[in-house]
């Protein structure tokens, strides 16, 4: 770090850093890069690591638990090992962080009242809830029920949802998506952060509502109703409040039960959704009115976020970096599955993607010249609790945010086998896609955005936080066309997997699995982290693009800028 930090006071490195052009030719690979790609990311490279960080030794990763207590130390070992230095402050491997820890207790059954008489929703078959508040008890009062639609306010596309209404103590009823019938209207089927539940959450808190109440259906969430119950039904982290906006109670329902709870108040849940399809639309009063009462256990416990970083080369350049990332938790011990196993292994998700990021970090020590930017390698904490590690560092980054050229974030892992494809979750947003584009072409392989746009993959991992500060990412995910297999038996084979072990205790490393399409996918982590790393200037985004302005602010904040 003492190299980085001398540098960036150099004025010959600040006139390079204002180079901000994109990346204007992706170089021929050097032969000693592709070998160290094809000699250190293999099969044994991958699947050892999987293996260890998903057996139930270490009891699912969960937040401030021994198996996230091993897990970090199993990152930081392996990096040490390969010759890289600690990444944070005072020589250390890992960034401990403070999360509050809490335990609900919800009612059985919660009541709602209407005019056409009251309405029952059971814990779990019905609705799902977190507390929104970090206190020992909460409690809703009478509160009423309104329908907001999308609750989505943008005034790019010339709509708001609420239209002023006021909500204040009310409890809002919005649907889990945006506008997604017209590509000219938000962005058709492909999902923003306007469809996400936790920008729904963030703008209803502060309106001032008492709560929400999100409606899950599989087609808008991406995800079946037991993703939400392993999700959101046990124990809940977030960082500690900082005075923000709260909800009291952030809740999910099923479609059925909001259909039969609307129904309660006179209402028909299908016209409801008609007539939210419209930038005329209101607000509804629902004619339901509810109160909720929960206790909370709260701890305070901490976790950690661990990094290394292989200094650069370059006397220029090396104190900009390239930044790769994969979360190192899971979700613990919890409820158990039909066969009774309560540990949630994470095995694709997301030991696979540290697997990666392993693999990718050894090929680059065994480089026999070191790129020209700076590499870190960066496992954060608590991405399934929202992205928890990854906020905390871009909060507090290891390098000012105007120094990290870009980030390469892996979440999981192609478990299925090779394919004539890529995805490219990130594809449109920044210069990058020109190095993406080249060397899938490279391997064989076209380059695909995102296959399933309706789910708001790009705003669901890690590289969100770090776009939030203005670092462009590639995000690679699995293709669907699998080389061997008839046409659609990929997108069936990720689907199935989704429903049947996706953040449930099923995602543990087997025989089925095959790693050739991991092993080819990392790979084109690792040379696309190269090219960047060569590169004279730093990637950009695409004009106009949401981040771009951060990236601005990030640069503008630059010392001696």
């Amino acid at each position: 770090m003492t190299q980085i930090r001398t540098l960036i006071r150099m004025p010959l490195f600040l006139g390079c850093l204002m180079a901000t052009l994109a990346v204007a030719q992706v170089p021929t690979i050097p032969e000693d890069v592709d070998k160290a790609a094809r000699t250190y990311i293999t099969r044994a490279s991958l699947e050892g690591p999987v293996r260890f960080l998903s057996s139930d030794l270490l009891e699912g990763r969960g937040p401030a638990t021994r198996g996230d207590q091993l897990a970090r130390l199993y990152l930081q070992t392996q990096l040490e090992s390969m010759g890289y230095q600690p990444a944070f402050a005072s020589g250390e491997w890992q960034q401990p962080f403070d999360i509050v820890a809490l335990k609900s207790q919800f009612p059985a059954t919660w009541s709602f009242q209407g005019k056409n008489g009251n309405t029952d929703l059971a814990w779990r078959t019905d609705y799902i809830a977190a507390s929104g508040l970090q206190e020992p008890s909460v409690s809703i009062e009478n509160a009423e029920l309104v329908f907001v639609g999308y609750g989505i306010q943008a005034a790019e596309f010339q709509w708001d949802d609420y239209k002023g209404v006021d909500l204040t103590g009310k409890i809002l009823v919005v649907m889990n998506n945006d506008p997604d019938w017209d590509p000219n209207l938000f962005a058709g089927k492909r999902r923003l952060y306007y469809g996400r539940w936790d920008y729904k959450y963030e703008t209803a808190a502060r309106l001032g509502a008492a709560g929400v109440i999100i409606i899950h259906t599989t087609p808008s969430a991406g995800y079946p109703w037991q993703v939400v119950q392993s999700s959101w039904g046990g124990e809940q982290f977030e960082l500690p409040a900082a005075g923000e906006p709260r909800l009291k109670v952030k809740a999910w329902a099923t479609e059925d039960a909001v259909r039969r709870l609307v129904k309660a108040g006179g209402h028909d849940l299908a016209k409801l959704v008609t007539a939210a399809r419209s930038r005329a639309f209101k607000p509804v009063p629902l004619g339901l009115r509810a109160s909720l009462s929960y206790s909370n256990a709260i701890s305070r416990v901490q976790t950690a976020n661990v990094g290394g970083i292989l200094p650069g080369n370059d006397p220029k350049l090396a104190a900009q970096v390239v930044l790769l990332s994969a979360h190192h938790d899971h979700f613990g011990i919890g409820e158990p599955d039909a066969s009774g196993d309560r540990i949630y292994h994470g095995a694709q998700d997301n030991a696979s993607g540290c697997a990666q990021v392993l693999a990718v970090a050894r090929a680059f020590a065994r480089l026999r010249e070191r790129p020209r930017r700076s590499i870190i390698a960066l496992f954060v904490a608590g991405e399934e609790r929202g992205l928890l590690g990854s906020k905390y560092y871009a909060e507090h980054p290891s390098v000012p945010a105007g120094l990290i050229a870009a980030n390469i974030n892996i979440d999981g892992g192609n478990i299925f086998g090779r394919t004539r494809d890529v995805t490219l979750i990130s594809m449109g947003k920044s210069s990058l896609d020109g190095v993406a584009d080249t060397l899938a072409k490279s391997q064989g392989r076209t380059l695909q955005g995102d296959q399933f746009p309706d789910r708001g993959s790009y705003y669901r991992s890690d590289q969100f936080s770090f776009a939030k500060i203005g670092v462009p990412a590639l995000f690679f995910a699995e293709g669907t066309d699998f080389i061997g297999q008839p046409a659609g038996w990929g997108r069936k084979q990720i689907e199935d997997w989704e429903l049947r072990k996706y953040h449930q205790p099923g995602d543990k490393l087997d025989t089925s699995w095959n790693f050739d399409g991991m092993i080819e996918d990392a790979r084109l982590d690792m040379l696309s982290a190269w090219v960047i790393a060569q590169a004279d200037a730093m990637p950009t985004w695409k004009p106009g693009d949401e981040f771009e302005a951060a990236r601005a602010r990030a640069i503008a904040a630059l010392p001696s800028h």
